[in-house]
């Protein structure tokens, strides 16, 4: 374990219902963190980050897809994913973007799942207990709306100041009853070429 992490969390939630209605196959949405000393805090403004970076992010990585994978029952369950930080108000943004934003990170949850979309993504500062949201998207297509997802936790005495809390979330299911449709029925009622959907 890497001297920096303090701790990690596993949370999982499970929807049974929706709107008033019965789900078919409950929703069941797993979150995985890891507390961890932020390596820039207090040596002012760090120009290069990256020997950091390569130092923590692959032990995080590798870490929290374990915990993921574990806790879903295996890779394959998980058709829906994505990753957050919050880093604490004596870092900077650019804190919390630096070990989740490289493939050294994310590569990891990617090949665990064999997924072939980039992960949804989350970063922000803040004090103990900030909400910590995960926006999810579908492991092998982006455009299937009912695998857009948020999974929301906290942790009550994290963030420290000079911390920051690293996260993964799962999905094994879409929303119970999805029904807005997908991304591709949009482009074919607009007329626009899935491969230039802005239309450019």
């Amino acid at each position: 374990m890497h001297p920096d992490i303090r701790k990690t969390i596993v949370t999982t939630e499970t929807l049974y219902a929706d709107g008033g209605k019965a789900a078919t196959t409950p929703l069941v949405m797993i979150a995985a963190a890891a507390v961890v000393k932020n390596p820039w805090a207090g040596a002012g403004f760090v120009e290069d980050l990256a020997p950091k970076i390569r130092e923590m992010a692959p032990v995080l990585g590798e870490l929290l897809t374990g915990l993921i994978v574990k806790e879903a029952g295996g890779g394959d369950r998980v058709v829906a994913y994505g990753k957050s930080a919050v880093v604490g108000l004596e870092g900077e943004l650019e804190h919390a973007s630096a070990l989740i934003h490289t493939l050294h990170f994310g590569n990891h949850y990617r090949s665990a799942v064999k997924g072939k979309t980039y992960l949804a993504f989350n970063n922000t500062r803040g004090p103990a207990n900030t909400p910590i949201l995960v926006p999810m998207m579908g492991t092998d297509d982006e455009g299937t709306r009912e695998h857009y997802l948020t999974t929301q936790f906290n942790i009550n005495d994290a963030p420290f100041n000079d911390e920051i809390v690293i996260a993964l979330g799962a999905a094994l299911g879409g929303r119970p009853h999805h029904r807005i449709g997908n991304r591709y029925l949009d482009l074919k009622e607009l007329g626009h070429d899935q491969k230039n959907p802005a239309a450019v």
